[in-house]
């Protein structure tokens, strides 16, 4: 009788306790899927954002070529007008600044474009010392016209990385750029400062496994502490003129072959930015 009672009273707790229990975990499950279906709204509203900003800068693009060129054919009609040559010159200047602006906006609609846009890569078996052996031989004429020593320190072994060459010869391309572009301008005492530009490889040790690295460095004016962090936010730059894209596309690009973009940088001697790429046998 003793046992009966006691397993009466038992269910009867068990209930009671239960009740709760199954409402709260009711509940808890409810919330999960509403923070499901908010996160699946907002992914679908990016994507909708993205694709309508991608049209609209494609629907921005053609207008601007056909400004672009009419400025062009305004500025040489205008040299043939029968006025005198100070309102010419004034004519012309502006024309120029015009034309000027347009390309400025093309070049920014074009570095949305490739940073908004997917990347895909279709990567080979590929020597990353060749690439770079003949992405050096490119830039060198456009290194020197800037006043720019361009060296390799390339590794004695052959680096065999999975690349598309062409994708990774771009973001290779748009570390050169930058780097030159960064180079300290004469010294105080009206020297040149130097101007090196070293591109580095060596194979290295990851915790998947070996991997390449690729070293980008030069001897700038360095990078302040602070905008470490920023200089791979999509906008940031710090040059006139940039559109503040280049380092995050090229980081897409990296990505999109399994590594990683690092950057070390020391004020008033450098920046050193390291491409980091699993190896294959």
């Amino acid at each position: 009788m003793l046992l009966v009672s006691g397993i009466f009273i038992g269910l009867a707790i068990g209930v009671v306790i239960g009740v709760p229990l199954v409402r709260f975990e009711l509940k808890r499950q409810t919330d999960r899927a509403r923070a499901a279906e908010g996160r699946a709204h907002a992914a679908q509203r990016l994507a909708e954002i993205g694709a309508m900003t991608g049209g609209l800068a494609h629907e921005i693009k053609n207008p601007l070529s056909t400004i672009g060129l009419n400025a062009q054919l305004l500025s040489e009609s205008v040299q043939e007008l029968a006025v005198d040559d100070l309102e010419k010159g004034r004519l012309v200047r502006r024309l120029d600044i015009l034309r000027r602006e347009v390309e400025r906006l093309r070049d920014t609609l074009a570095d949305f474009l490739k940073f908004a846009g997917e990347v895909r890569v279709e990567p080979k078996p590929t020597d990353l010392n060749s690439v770079v052996e003949e992405l050096v031989d490119f830039y060198t004429p456009q290194a020197q016209h800037r006043g720019v020593s361009l060296r390799t320190d390339l590794s004695k072994q052959p680096l065999t990385v999975m690349l598309d060459t062409s994708h990774f010869k771009q973001a290779l391309l748009n570390l050169l750029l930058n780097a030159t572009q960064a180079m300290s301008p004469p010294g105080s005492d009206g020297a040149p400062a130097a101007k090196d530009l070293i591109l580095r490889t060596n194979p290295g040790k990851g915790p998947d496994g070996p991997t390449c690295e690729l070293h980008v460095i030069d001897t700038g004016p360095g990078i302040p502490p602070e905008m470490i962090e920023k200089i791979f936010t999509p906008y940031f730059t710090t040059k006139s003129g940039g559109t503040g894209l280049g380092l995050p596309t090229t980081r897409r690009l990296i990505e999109a072959h399994g590594g990683r973009l690092s950057v070390h940088s020391e004020v008033g001697r450098g920046t050193d930015f390291a491409i980091v790429l699993p190896r294959v046998a």
